[in-house]
């Protein structure tokens, strides 16, 4: 085999190289002067041109000056609330294969290396609950708290 006459199965396209002369010349789609013509510029987004940023025109919310360590929330409009963590989902189905009598609790799931957070945890009612359990620590939707007391299971 002579390494000098292998070729590629697919055909390579070089990058069209704007700026250098031809239909795409001088300017390369950019405009002829100003911010955005430059080389390496662009303006971030919610910057108006030295006005001020969208979120600071609205009115502001009492306490939204407070910083997130102190007292009152942190809350600049009702519109730009801050996200708030939701708790981690398990199914009721999850926990079939635990022995019987077992008491389930976050705690005891990451020590198992089952979960890895430090998160609340809900529990919903997908799946059926095959077992007597003993929950403590965890949140319920109504139907998974029904299906557990129904199971005969308890919640602490």
């Amino acid at each position: 085999m002579d390494l000098s006459k292998l070729q590629s199965h697919t055909p390579r396209k070089s990058k069209k190289r704007i700026g250098r002369g031809g239909k795409r010349g001088t300017f390369s789609g950019h405009g002829t002067k100003g911010q955005k013509s430059r080389a390496g510029a662009s303006v971030r987004p919610g910057f108006r041109g030295g006005d001020n940023r969208i979120w600071q025109l609205f009115p502001k919310q009492r306490g939204a000056s407070k910083k997130p360590g102190s007292k009152a929330p942190h809350r600049k409009h009702r519109y730009f609330q801050l996200k708030h963590e939701k708790p981690a989902v398990l199914n009721l189905g999850f926990f079939n294969q635990f022995s019987e009598d077992d008491l389930m609790s976050p705690k005891a799931l990451k020590e198992k290396g089952l979960i890895k957070s430090d998160k609340k945890i809900k529990i919903l009612s997908n799946g059926e609950l095959n077992k007597k359990m003993q929950f403590e620590g965890f949140t319920f939707s109504k139907s998974a708290k029904n299906k557990v007391l129904k199971n005969g299971s308890s919640i602490k």
